[in-house]
């Protein structure tokens, strides 16, 4: 059974016990967390489309922990106009490992 579900603006396919990494949440590490922007379940051979998410539907996920990714460098760079602009970027981020995916029939 896996679910496609939106957080952040993106869109992840998930599986019951799996680890993502999301944008940073405002969770503590060790709290429960749900989503409910459930796009589309697959258990087995049955599939359910939301229009756009699926009603009474939801995921139940550990938050494991928060941190920055590795840094990113932008440079801008204009030739023959003694132009030069560096800047660097770190993103953070939350691991969660998803519990469970809780369908209730409902559409």
């Amino acid at each position: 059974m896996y679910a496609v579900f939106m957080s952040g603006g993106k869109q992840y396919r998930v599986k019951k016990n799996q680890i993502i990494q999301l944008e940073k949440l405002n969770n503590s590490p060790g709290s429960i967390i749900e989503f409910d922007k459930i796009l589309m379940i697959s258990a087995k051979k049955e599939v359910k489309i939301g229009e756009p998410f699926l009603k009474g539907t939801k995921i139940k996920a550990h938050v494991e922990n928060h941190g920055r990714l590795k840094k990113i460098k932008i440079i801008k760079f204009n030739r023959r106009k003694h132009y030069k602009k560096k800047q660097g970027h770190r993103q953070y981020f939350t691991n969660v490992k998803i519990l469970d995916i809780n369908n209730f029939n409902g559409k």
